[in-house]
């Protein structure tokens, strides 16, 4: 047994190193090996509490395989702790680090899977099985949180209270998390406010990424004539109350429409996953397909253990076209044939409506593409899922909730995809706008940059680039990059005398130019420059009042 005084007594030389110029373990996706290239190079600029951003489906249980064995691989003594919300995580991502490194010292603490193992060097468990017991676990130096949007930034939570007792006998504590929505509906970022867990997200790697690299599925999304009426429903804490929210939209006639309608845009579909607004919602959802002749079941909170597991195996295995449920598979499902997701929840909650949505990003044999079908308003409600903005937060701390709701797509008139407020061509069918077409909202939507990930910003051909130093109060210098187009100048700042993430960042972007090492100095990067390569054009997204660079096209891939 390990003793509790051990990081009292840890050597300092006993601190976390970046793997540069040592062979990878596994052969991984780029951003995978990038996402934990970054997390070792944090450390190793003192950073505590690194926070990665992936996408629903890109692979996070690789990562955190990954990064355990590279760990173990330099600290044989290092003690390290992986906490989930849900049993289907805990399996999950202790196969994906046994596939990995069969031998490694695995043990499970889950009270759902029927394993209590307490002092394995690696322990993945449940927080609910273990966040009373810190002592019975021993030292730790290092928790890994899969899902961590669902650690509170302040309070008393099963999170926060499982770290407050860890740190009693490891006051060095280390905590890195893994989420794809890196903010929360009480309390917004999750690397913001001088009570968070997390230092800063070190790494993003976002839905539009992914489907531009083929390593997620494509996602279309279809008008629905039925939609859930919520203008009376109640609202607390900035989300709809759930009764409220099921009184209202748990109706007869609404719920038959729907899945009349399902059944016929889902006709060429054989995987349909369905989020209701309750308990009774869901099964009143699951005797509607199935008078339609399709078979259907229903999962709650409710469902026995047993009958989950073999429902979800069914599902998986194609033998059952239809799951509905309430609140169970929103996070840790993971089911990659399923190509259409029905909405029949309405949320206020931007990381809700993401987990939703993220159901369907996966990649399997036979997919092409997932099928939103948005019979609750969200698409509308939160904009398109890979340009969400996180609302700023009121008086009081908590994320602010729009007192009215605001159209943030709009659905063609030819085929019924949703498209970007702004947009003039349908994404699907090739519908053409004219000015008279447009809705009332469009100013508006301009504004905030509304663009959906297959409405991509047109390429902007570079004319020419320049480059000086960049100098702002308080903050290192930076490199700022000048691209002419034409008429117009589009800038920006590489930031290589950071540190952490940003400093990776900057690492990456002069090495994607075709650069050798990256420049420990903007003054070194001024004499390189000639290393870099122009590129043939950029896309460029306004963010707010400004605009960002999102993507370059070079000249070997353009005459490609």
């Amino acid at each position: 047994m390990r003793n509790l005084q051990f990081a009292e007594e840890r050597p300092r030389s006993y601190r976390f190193r970046s793997p540069q110029g040592e062979a990878p373990l596994t052969t991984l996706r780029p951003y995978q090996r990038d996402a934990v290239d970054a997390v070792f190079d944090f450390w190793a600029n003192g950073g505590e509490n690194p926070l990665v951003e992936a996408a629903t489906g890109v692979g996070k249980s690789v990562m955190l395989a990954t990064l355990i064995r590279e760990l173990l691989e330099r600290y044989p003594e290092m003690r390290i702790l992986v906490v989930v919300h849900v049993r289907e995580l805990v399996e999950q991502d202790a196969k994906a680090l046994l596939r990995l490194w069969p031998a490694a010292p695995v043990g499970i603490n889950s009270a759902g899977l029927g394993r209590r193992d307490w002092r394995s060097r690696i322990l993945f468990c449940s927080i609910q099985s273990v966040y009373r017991a810190a002592a019975q676990l021993g030292p730790r130096d290092l928790v890994l949180i899969d899902e961590a949007h669902l650690v509170p930034r302040a309070g008393d939570g099963m999170y926060r209270r499982l770290l407050d007792d860890l740190r009693a006998t490891t006051p060095d504590l280390r905590v890195a998390g893994f989420t794809a929505t890196p903010y929360r509906l009480d309390s917004g970022r999750l690397d913001e406010g001088d009570d968070r867990v997390f230092s800063e997200i070190v790494f993003s790697y976002g839905i539009g990424q992914g489907i531009e690299d083929g390593f997620l599925s494509p996602l279309v999304s279809k008008a629905t004539a039925t939609t859930l009426d919520v203008s009376g429903v109640a609202r607390r804490g900035g989300e709809f109350v759930a009764g409220s929210l099921e009184a209202a939209v748990d109706r007869e006639d609404v719920t038959e429409a729907a899945v009349a309608e399902l059944v016929t845009l889902g006709a060429g579909r054989k995987s349909w996953l369905l989020f209701a607004s309750g308990v009774a919602h869901a099964m009143h959802l699951r005797d509607a397909v199935r008078r339609r002749g399709i078979r259907a079941e229903m999962i709650s909170g409710e469902t026995p253990a047993g009958e989950r597991d073999r429902l979800v195996r069914e599902f998986r295995e194609g033998r059952l076209r239809c799951l509905t449920n309430c609140a169970v598979l929103t996070t840790g499902f993971d089911a990659p044939g399923v190509d259409l997701v029905a909405m029949l929840r309405p949320t206020l909650s931007v990381g809700l409506y993401v987990q939703i949505v993220g159901r369907g990003t996966r990649l399997a044999s036979g997919k092409t593409d997932c099928l939103i079908l948005d019979y609750a308003g969200n698409v509308r409600r939160h904009g398109p899922v890979d340009a969400i903005v996180v609302a700023g937060k009121t008086k009081g701390g908590r994320a602010a909730a729009a007192e009215v709701e605001q159209v943030r797509a709009k659905e063609c008139p030819a085929c019924q995809s949703l498209n970007a407020l702004n947009a003039r061509t349908c994404v699907t069918c090739g519908h053409e706008w004219t000015r008279d077409e447009a809705p009332k909202h469009e100013a508006q939507a301009d504004a905030e940059s509304l663009i959906l990930s297959s409405q991509a910003p047109p390429w902007l051909r570079v004319t020419g680039w320049d480059f000086k130093r960049h100098t702002k109060a308080g903050s290192p210098d930076s490199l700022c990059v000048s691209f002419h187009c034409g008429v117009s100048t589009h800038r920006l700042w590489v930031c290589l005398e950071h540190t952490g993430g940003v400093r990776g960042r900057a690492e990456r972007w002069w090495s994607d130019r075709g650069g050798g090492w990256a420049p420990q100095s903007v003054a070194e990067a001024l004499d390189r420059t000639d290393e870099l390569a122009m590129p043939a054009e950029i896309r460029v997204r306004k963010n707010g009042k400004y605009h960002e660079i999102v993507g370059y096209r070079d000249a070997m891939r353009e005459a490609a």
